[in-house]
């Protein structure tokens, strides 16, 4: 690759945020597509190509070398990435985006409020009911690390890849662990948040990958980027 590919999401309110954090920089990124066609352009460095890719995609594009930049969220980084500190470099926290990964129950679990209780609660699920507890995620690799972490065993991560708090009404599972901005959704689902840290607290964040080609005119790219935002390599 001789152009530095930098990828940043395709679509919604992500994407205009990216757009006017990177132009206060003074670096311009424009669509230039019409209707749902993907393509853009970027000004105020050269040898840049804009990208335009799901947040969701962004990790594994960053991952496998196919692009050299990404804006995309740390919480999927953390999620789809296994090791990814030696996989993509954190450039700059862009400071929106910002959510936060947590586990919730429902609100008239009276004895349940920290991680430790959720532990009592599901060895008492288990031996009332005979299966482990379940927990509905999007997120299977990073809530399994925190509850091993936690020392948390008798449970069973269910996928949910629609709308998590939804699931303990519709009997799918009995606790979630989902993110959360404002919490005002778990509210309205009955839902209360374990006190304590959250799994992760996660913003929008410019990655860089550690892998792939790279080149002369990639690289001068990168130096001018980084000078701009004022970031440095780690």
């Amino acid at each position: 690759m001789t152009m530095l590919k930098l990828a940043v999401p395709s679509k919604g309110r992500l994407q205009a945020q990216c757009f006017d954090w990177f132009a206060r920089r003074g670096i311009t990124l424009e669509r230039t597509g019409a209707g749902r066609e993907y393509a853009g352009q970027v000004r105020g460095v050269e040898n840049v190509a804009l990208v335009l890719l799901s947040a969701g995609e962004i990790p594994r594009e960053l991952a496998a070398g196919r692009i050299h930049m990404g804006v995309t969220g740390q919480d999927l980084i953390a999620e789809k990435i296994p090791a990814w500190e030696s996989r993509v470099e954190q450039l700059a926290p862009m400071g929106f985006g910002r959510a936060t990964l947590i586990l919730a129950v429902p609100q008239f679990w009276a004895d349940v409020e920290s991680i430790d209780d959720l532990d009592a609660a599901a060895a008492a699920f288990r031996k009332a009911h005979g299966m482990r507890l379940r927990i509905a995620t999007k997120y299977h690799n990073l809530v399994r690390e925190y509850l091993r972490t936690e020392g948390v065993a008798d449970y069973q991560l269910v996928d949910s890849q629609g709308a998590t708090e939804g699931t303990i009404k519709n009997l799918t599972a009995e606790a979630i662990a989902d993110i959360t901005s404002t919490g005002d959704t778990l509210k309205a689902n009955h839902l209360k948040i374990l006190s304590g840290p959250p799994i992760l607290a996660s913003e929008a964040t410019l990655f860089a990958s550690r892998a792939g080609p790279w080149g002369a005119k990639a690289e001068a790219a990168r130096r001018e980027i980084l000078a701009k935002i004022g970031a440095h390599d780690a």
